[in-house]
C-alpha cells in the first residue's frame, strides 16, 4: 500500500512542477524531495511516472523549474560524492537523482536552446552543499556539467555504495572521499590490477545505475547531424576523460577489466541463467559501452602512437588529451594483451557455442560493442595488433566474425554489425601475419549455413565472403569492394585453397564478368582486377600447393579467354544493357556448385516486421578506405604513391552526383538507406534520406540517359586486365592436362590433381610482379561512420528503460523495418 502511495505522491510532484504557474523556489526542499526520497522508486517507474510530453511541457511553459530540478538533482550528487553516502537514505537519493536525470538529460540535449545549459553555472540559486563553489563569485564556479560528471566519478568508488569498503566496522567506518586512493578500489583483477575482489551485486547494480546516467551524458552527440569537422569534440567526453578527473586511470581499467574478465557461462552449470539472474551482465553492457563511447576520438594511427611507458600509470606527457584514449594506447605488458585478447576472444565466441541440451547456456548480446572495441584497441594501440596476429589466437577473433557476418548477411537490421565485421577483417588483412595465419586447418564445429568442407580458416573465409556475395542483402552491394580486397590481401600467402573455395573464387569471377554487370556501372570492373590479382598472387608466390586453384581455372578457362576477347563495340554494350534492364539486379547464385548446408544450421533470414534500425553514413570508396604497399624482398612494407584514377566515362555517372563518389565501385552505393556521403566543391556533405530520396525522384526519370557507357571507356581499363600470367598457365597446362587425359583415358579430376600436384610452371611464368597490399586508412568518412554506428547501436540497444526512444536525434535516423 505504501508502495503506491508513494508513486502517487511521485506523480502528483510531476504533476505539480507542469502546471505550477509561478517558479518553485530552490529553497523549497519539501518540495523538490518528494523526487527522490523514496526508496521503492526504480528507474523503470521514473520513465513511466515521467512521461516525455511532460518533460517538453515543463521545458517550454516552466523552464525555470525545469532548471531548479536539475540544478537540485546535481546538487545531491555532489552532496552524497562529499559525504560518501554513509546512510541508506542518502545511496536512495543519489540513485534517484541518476533516474531523474537519465530521463530529463535527452530531453535537454534535442532543444538547442537547452544544450548549453548545463555548461553554465546557475548564478544565485541556493549552493548548500556545493563547497566547491564559491558563493559570491560566479566566474570560479564549477558548470553544473562538470559538478555532475565529478560527482559521478567519486560516486563510482564510493566504500560500501558501490565498491568494497576497506575499513573494519566501527565508529570510524566512513571512509574520507576526499583523501581516497580510488587505485586501491579497481572493481576487477586484469590490466594493472591483481586483486579480484569479492562480487557484490548491490554494487554492481549502484554501478551499473551511475554508468547509465554518465552514458546519456555523453549521448548529446546523438543530438547533432553528423559532421566532417573532426575537430568538434564531445564536451562531456572530453572533460570526463581529462586530467580534472581524478579516478580516470582506476576508471578506465575498471571498465576494461570487469568486460574482459567476465564469463557469461559462469560455472558450465546448464541453465544456470534461468535460475538466477546475472547483475554482472547489465553492468559489463553499461561499461562496455561507456568505453567504446570515451574512445570515439580521432585514430591516433602512425605519427601519434603514443610510446609504451614503464607503466600505465606514468604521466601523460604525450600522446592524446583524451586519457582513455592515451592509457590504452599505453597498455603494453604481453600477460595484459593476453587478458584482454582472451576476454575479447570468449565474449566474441559465446553466441556460437552450441550444446546437446537447448537453450542450456547463456547467450551474451552485446556482440556489436565488443567488436567496436577490438577495433579501437587495433587502431590506438598497435602492438596490440601485432600481439593479436603474433599466434593463431587471431582465429578466435576470426571465427566469431565471419559467424555474425554469414548470419547477418540476409537482414537489413543489420547491414551495421556487416560493416564493423569487414573493416576490422580489412584491417587485419593488411599485415602478412593474418594471411600466413589462414594457412591453420579449420576443424571447429560452429555451425553456420556455408556448404561443408575440409580445409583451413582461408577456405572458411572465403566461403563465406562468397555467400554474403551471392546471397547477402543488396545493401551490401558497397562491400564487395572491401571483401575482395581483403581476399587480395590475404592471397599471397595461402599455401593450399580446397575444391570448394576454388570454385567459389572462379564463381565469383564468372558473375562480375558477365557483359552486363561490366557495362552496367562505371566500376563494376574493379571487382574483376581484384580476382585477377588474386589469382595472380597465388599462382606466382603460392602455385605448389594450389592445384584445387589450378585445376578449377582450367575447368572454368573460357571465362578467362571471354575476358580477353571483350567486345568493346557500341553495338555489344547496348546489347548489354539491354539485358540488365530484363535482369534483375543482383549476381547469378547459378553454377556456384552449391553443395549441402552443415547440419543443424539455419539459412539467414531478413529481419523481422517491426524491426528498428540506425541510418549509417556512406563508406568512402575502397580508394579512399586503404592506401597501396609494397611488400620488399625483406618482408617489410613500402607506401605506393597513389597511382592515376581509373578512367572516367565520357558522360557523368549518375552514382556520383546523386550521392557517391565517383570513385566507388558499385552500382547500388547509391540505394544506400539512411544518410549518404558525398563530396562536392563545397566539402564533406551528408545528406539524410529524405533529402536524398527527393533528390533521386527527380533525377529518376532521365537518370537512364547519364550513364553511357563508351567503347573509349571499356577499351581504357580492359587493356589493363592482369591477364597475362593466367593466360600463359593456360598455354601451358592445357594441353598438357588434354594429352593425359586422351593417353590414359582419365575421366577421374583426383588424377588430374595428382598430375598438377607435381607439375611446376618454373621459368615459364612471367617474372613474379611485387605483392600490393591495400591497408586501411582511417580518415574523416570512417570517423563519421563509426560514430553513427556506434551510437546507433548504443541507441538500440538501450530498451529497458528506453533512454532516447522518440527524442528528436539528429545523428542517425530510427527506422521501422
Amino acid at each position: 500500500m505504501g508502495n503506491t502511495d508513494s508513486k502517487l505522491n511521485f506523480r502528483k510532484a510531476v504533476i505539480q512542477l507542469t502546471t505550477k504557474t509561478q517558479p518553485v523556489e530552490a529553497t523549497d526542499d519539501a518540495f523538490w524531495d518528494q523526487f527522490w526520497a523514496d526508496s521503492t522508486t526504480t528507474v523503470q517507474d521514473v520513465f513511466a511516472l515521467v512521461p516525455a510530453a511532460e518533460i517538453r511541457a515543463v521545458r517550454e511553459e516552466s523552464p525555470s523549474n525545469l532548471a531548479t530540478l536539475c540544478y537540485k538533482a546535481v546538487e545531491k550528487l555532489v552532496q552524497g560524492a562529499e559525504s560518501g553516502c554513509p546512510t541508506e537514505r542518502e545511496k536512495t537519493v543519489v540513485l534517484n537523482c541518476c533516474r531523474m536525470l537519465t530521463r530529463i538529460l535527452p530531453y535537454i540535449f534535442e532543444d538547442q536552446d537547452w544544450r548549453g545549459f548545463f555548461w553554465s553555472t546557475v548564478p544565485g540559486a541556493g549552493r548548500a552543499g556545493m563547497d566547491e563553489i564559491d558563493d559570491d563569485e560566479d566566474e570560479g564556479a564549477r558548470p553544473l556539467a562538470e559538478s555532475l560528471l565529478l560527482a559521478i566519478a567519486d560516486l563510482l568508488f564510493c566504500p560500501d555504495f558501490t565498491v568494497q569498503s576497506h575499513k573494519r566496522n566501527g565508529p570510524d567506518s566512513v571512509e574520507d572521499m576526499r583523501s581516497l586512493d580510488s587505485c586501491e578500489y579497481i572493481w576487477e583483477a586484469g590490466v594493472g590490477f591483481a586483486q579480484s575482489p569479492p562480487l557484490n551485486y548491490i554494487h554492481d547494480l549502484n554501478r551499473t545505475e551511475l554508468l547509465r546516467l554518465l552514458l546519456t551524458c555523453f549521448s548529446e552527440a546523438m543530438y547533432l547531424p553528423p559532421s566532417s569537422d573532426t575537430t568538434i569534440l564531445n564536451p562531456w567526453v572530453t572533460f570526463f576523460c581529462s586530467t580534472e578527473n581524478r579516478h580516470a586511470l582506476p576508471l578506465f581499467t575498471s571498465l576494461l577489466n570487469v568486460v574482459c574478465a567476465y564469463d557469461p557461462v559462469g560455472y558450465g552449470i546448464p541453465y544456470n541463467h534461468l535460475m538466477f539472474a546475472d547483475y554482472r551482465e547489465a553492468l559489463v553492457e553499461q561499461a562496455l559501452q561507456i568505453l567504446i563511447t570515451t574512445l570515439d576520438h580521432e585514430g591516433v594511427s602512425g605519427p601519434h602512437q603514443a610510446p609504451p611507458p614503464s607503466s600505465l600509470d606514468e604521466q601523460e606527457s604525450s600522446g592524446p588529451d583524451n586519457l582513455f584514449v592515451n592509457y590504452l594506447s599505453r597498455i603494453h605488458r604481453e600477460e595484459d594483451y593476453d587478458f584482454v585478447l582472451k576476454g575479447l576472444a570468449r565474449l566474441l565466441s559465446n553466441p556460437l557455442t552450441t550444446t546437446y541440451l537447448p537453450n542450456s547456456t547463456k547467450k551474451i548480446q552485446f556482440h556489436q560493442e565488443m567488436l567496436v572495441l577490438f577495433w579501437k584497441l587495433c587502431d590506438f594501440n598497435k602492438k596490440f595488433l601485432y600481439f593479436v596476429l603474433k599466434s593463431s589466437d587471431v582465429l578466435d577473433i576470426l571465427v566469431p566474425i565471419l559467424y555474425y557476418l554469414n548470419d547477418a548477411r540476409a537482414d537489413q537490421s543489420r547491414v551495421g554489425l556487416m560493416h564493423i565485421g569487414v573493416f576490422i577483417l580489412l584491417l587485419l588483412s593488411g599485415e602478412r601475419n593474418f594471411g600466413v595465419r589462414l594457412n591453420k586447418p579449420y576443424s571447429l564445429n560452429v555451425t553456420m549455413d556455408i556448404p561443408v568442407f575440409t580445409g583451413t580458416h582461408a577456405d572458411l573465409l572465403i566461403t563465406v565472403f562468397h555467400k554474403i556475395i551471392t546471397s547477402g542483402h543488396q545493401r551490401l552491394q558497397p562491400l564487395f569492394d572491401c571483401l575482395l580486397t581483403i581476399v587480395v590481401n590475404v592471397s599471397p600467402y595461402l599455401k593450399s585453397l580446397s575444391m570448394v573455395a576454388a570454385n567459389k573464387l572462379l564463381h565469383l569471377l564468372e558473375a562480375f564478368s558477365t557483359q552486363w554487370y561490366l557495362f552496367s556501372a562505371n566500376q563494376n570492373h574493379h571487382l574483376v582486377f581484384f580476382l585477377l590479382e588474386a589469382f595472380n598472387n597465388i599462382i606466382q608466390y603460392q602455385f605448389d600447393g594450389n592445384c584445387n586453384l589450378v585445376y578449377a581455372i582450367i575447368r572454368k578457362r573460357s571465362v578467362f579467354h571471354q575476358l580477353a576477347n571483350l567486345p568493346t563495340d557500341a553495338a555489344t554494350i547496348h546489347k548489354a544493357l539491354q539485358k540488365k534492364k530484363k535482369t534483375p539486379d543482383g549476381i547469378s547464385r547459378t553454377s556456384s556448385q552449391e553443395t549441402v548446408s552443415m547440419e543443424g544450421s539455419t539459412p539467414a533470414v531478413p529481419a523481422e516486421p517491426g524491426t528498428l534500425k540506425a541510418s549509417l553514413v556512406a563508406i568512402p570508396a575502397i580508394d579512399k578506405l586503404t592506401e597501396k604497399s609494397q611488400v620488399s624482398e625483406d618482408g617489410t612494407m613500402v607506401t605506393v604513391s597513389r597511382m592515376d584514377s581509373p578512367p572516367k566515362p565520357t558522360e557523368p555517372d549518375p552514382s556520383a552526383s546523386a550521392g557517391a563518389s565517383d570513385t566507388e565501385s558499385n552500382s547500388g552505393r547509391d540505394n544506400e538507406v539512411g544518410y549518404t556521403h558525398r563530396k562536392d566543391c563545397v566539402g564533406d556533405v551528408f545528406y539524410t534520406e529524405a533529402e536524398m530520396e527527393r533528390r533521386r525522384r527527380s533525377s529518376t526519370s532521365s537518370s537512364v540517359s547519364y550513364w553511357n557507357p563508351t567503347p573509349e571507356w571499356a577499351l581504357s581499363w580492359k587493356a589493363k586486365l592482369p591477364l597475362q600470367t593466367i593466360m600463359r598457365l593456360l598455354q601451358v597446362l592445357v594441353p598438357q592436362v588434354e594429352k593425359i587425359c586422351i593417353d590414359k583415358g582419365l575421366t577421374d579430376e583426383s588424377e588430374i590433381l595428382k598430375f598438377l600436384q607435381h607439375g611446376t610452371l618454373v621459368g615459364l611464368l612471367p617474372v613474379p610482379h611485387p605483392i600490393l597490399i591495400r591497408k586501411y586508412q582511417a580518415n574523416a568518412g570512417t570517423a563519421m561512420w563509426f560514430r553513427t554506428y556506434m551510437w546507433g547501436v548504443v541507441y538500440l540497444r538501450n530498451v529497458d528503460p528506453p533512454i532516447w526512444y522518440d527524442t528528436d536525434v539528429r545523428l542517425f535516423e530510427i527506422q521501422k523495418m
